[in-house]
């Protein structure tokens, strides 16, 4: 056991949990006033949701022993979290408790099905919102984080990098989220126009997250050093480029600085540096991130040409920005970060290129089909959308009897 291991890891753990209400503020500012408290709630239910699912069932199907040895789920043995105990994991947690390994593990686990909310925002039934949470976080969030990061998971074994979710966090949430825009329907046309109703929550929130997100990478390091240092400096690197390309190519469009544009654009870098924040260096960093905050901004506009009513662009942000970023780590990893064992194409490694690319591929089609079967099923058991009449009244006053202003 090593105390400044543990001490990071228990701050790691905190900065990935304020993520949630970070990630609240950012899409409650996206949203129009009379949907803001439903769409803040379904951040902060959703982490009350996985936190008692990952103890139950969650963290055993993605870090228990295999079942069958296939590599594609975990078995119980760790169900009620028995024998996750204090002590270091051989595996896992070598100088942590194993606990608090699981803990982290958590806080990614309740994340990610709170960024598929903002596809569906303003329209959901909330009861529909809890099944289709606790599902999906059971069926496609724990057997993809076991295929990449338990120790016998079949693309673990096969060499696939994602140092903290390129793949299991954002490219499962960001075509889940597009699946979902596209089975639920556009929100009504109403005389209202649809603009966010708080920029400056947006951008308090975008903040939160980027001091969220050096847990979520840094953290993944699992000990205090040098490791956890080179994510870290990566990390602020990405989300910076990105910031700045976003905001310089919606100008070029607008002829305007957009606020949000930044905003946007922040968390497009840190989604496309989460899988490589592990294995590139700055000047990588730089290159994911530039690269990103143009290719995000630019599915954007494609959504809006296309006219699915992703409404908080989840895909065009979290789905565009993991593969780009995920399919990036195959390019940029370099042995100067872990050693020979990490190299990408720069390096002299351009097979780790196609292992991404199958990495991605499993994830995308896995998350494609369960996702669709989940909404198919939450809507035949509960229906999935409010009605019309609901809808325009807001989903605060009509689900929570409840409005964010007075006035």
């Amino acid at each position: 056991m090593d105390s400044g291991d543990t001490a990071w890891m228990l701050m790691s753990t905190a900065l990935v949990m304020i993520m949630l209400p970070g990630l609240a503020l950012f899409y409650g500012g996206l949203v129009r006033r009379k949907n803001v408290l439903s769409t803040i709630m379904h951040s902060f239910f959703g982490l009350a949701i996985v936190s008692v699912v990952w103890v139950l069932v969650g963290f055993s199907l993605a870090f228990g022993p295999d079942v069958n040895g296939m590599g594609l789920i975990g078995n119980l043995d760790f169900a009620g979290f028995m024998g996750v105990g204090l002590e270091p994991s051989s595996l896992y947690a070598k100088t942590i408790p194993f606990v608090l390994f699981a803990a982290f593990q958590l806080m990614f686990a309740a994340i990610t099905p709170a960024l598929i909310t903002g596809a569906f925002a303003e329209r959901k039934r909330f009861a529909s919102f809890v099944l289709f949470t606790i599902l999906w976080s059971i069926a496609v969030y724990s057997p993809i984080a076991h295929w990449v990061w338990a120790s016998d998971g079949w693309l673990f074994k096969l060499g696939a990098l994602d140092f903290a979710g390129g793949t299991v966090v954002h490219a499962s949430s960001g075509v889940s989220a597009l699946i979902v825009a596209l089975l639920i329907g556009k929100r009504v046309a109403s005389a209202e126009k649809i603009e966010p109703h708080d920029i400056p929550m947006t951008v308090l929130g975008a903040g939160l997250l980027w001091f969220g997100w050096f847990g979520f990478n840094a953290g993944s390091a699992l000990s205090a050093g040098g490791l956890a240092a080179s994510a870290f400096i990566v990390t602020n690197t990405a989300a910076a480029a990105a910031t700045l390309t976003w905001v310089g190519a919606s100008y070029l469009i607008h002829r305007k600085v957009s606020v949000v544009g930044a905003a946007c654009g922040a968390v497009a870098g840190l989604v496309a540096i989460t899988p490589a924040s592990g294995f590139v260096t700055p000047g990588g960093a730089i290159l994911i991130g530039l690269v990103a905050g143009g290719l995000c901004y630019s599915a954007t506009l494609l959504r809006e040409r296309i006219k699915i009513d992703d409404a908080l662009d989840v895909f065009a942000v979290h789905g565009v920005g993991g593969v780009f970023g995920a399919v990036a780590t195959g390019v940029l990893a370099t042995s100067a970060i872990q050693g020979p064992a990490y190299r990408g194409l720069i390096d002299g490694n351009a097979g780790q290129v196609l292992i991404q690319l199958a990495a991605v591929g499993a994830t995308i089609a896995y998350a494609v089909i369960a996702t669709f079967v989940i909404i198919k099923f939450v809507d035949a058991i509960l229906g999935i959308r409010i009605s019309a009449r609901d809808e325009e009244l807001g989903l605060d006053l009509s689900t929570h009897g409840e409005v964010a202003y007075q006035t």
